[in-house]
């Protein structure tokens, strides 16, 4: 025999499941509509900005000082124009992350992939990269290409902490339920605030930064069943920490 307290507690979970879904659904929804209203703002600007390069070419067959002024004006347009279609990809990158397929595939492959991308940049800024990457690491699920944003993402956020050189180690290792990965770099570090609130939407510390590179990364590796941390300190450097679980059913890698 159900109670009216039992009753009542009943009701109150459906309405609180009720309101959980209607909040989810009007999110989508809006999320949507942000999407496809960053879709129709990049197709004018993409105009804008091509008759701004045809223009900076006219003016640049005219030699008088007023021209010469203009075609300044005009380099400041271009470049807010390819400022904003920057933030406009990373926007349209970020809201229309959903579900990936994944596949088994092993982390270590990924980090090594994006290491070598920017190992010209490294060794051009005095920036030495240590790798020590468990060869037995176990396979997790994956979805290849949005992991490698991901991780590219966090290897260039480090190159730029070291200004003047520095060191980044990439570590793999094995945990009591996956598998996990640090990116350690000796750069100027960030303080607590920006650590509190580096994962938001539009938060960056760069005067040309979208602030959408770390909450994309972030959406990415939650996408994939895992989590990232990170700790700092100012003048001394960052730490990040993810961890991706690795599904029973699957056997370890070779590497």
């Amino acid at each position: 025999m159900i109670t009216p307290m039992a009753s009542q507690e009943f009701t109150t979970a459906q309405e609180h499941a009720a309101q959980i879904h209607s909040i989810r659904t009007q999110y989508e929804e809006l999320a949507e509509l942000a999407g496809s209203l960053a879709h129709e703002i990049k197709n004018p600007l993409s105009v804008i900005h091509m008759n701004i390069d045809l223009l900076s070419e006219d003016l640049s067959e005219i030699d008088s000082p007023i021209s010469r002024r203009s075609v300044d004006r005009v380099d400041i347009v271009r470049q807010q124009c390819e400022r904003m279609e920057g933030l406009l990809r990373d926007f349209l990158r970020y809201a229309r992350l959903r579900d990936i397929d994944l596949v088994s595939g092993n982390l270590n492959d990924q980090i090594e992939t994006v290491l070598r991308a920017y190992q010209a940049q490294a060794d051009s800024e005095g920036i030495d990269i240590e790798k020590y990457l468990d060869p037995d690491l176990p396979s997790i699920m994956m979805h290849s290409d949005s992991l490698q944003a991901a991780l590219m993402n966090l290897v260039k956020n480090a190159l730029e902490a070291m200004e003047d050189g520095g060191q980044l180690w990439a570590r793999t290792y094995p945990t009591r339920t996956g598998v996990a990965l640090d990116l350690i770099d000796t750069g100027r570090g960030v303080d607590d605030n920006t650590v509190l609130h580096m994962f938001e939407p539009f938060y960056s510390t760069k005067e040309s930064g979208s602030g959408l590179g770390l909450p994309t990364a972030r959406k990415i590796i939650e996408a994939h069943g895992g989590r990232i941390s990170v700790q700092s300190d100012v003048g001394r450097g960052t730490k990040f920490v993810l961890e991706f679980p690795t599904p029973k059913r699957l056997g370890r890698s070779s590497g």
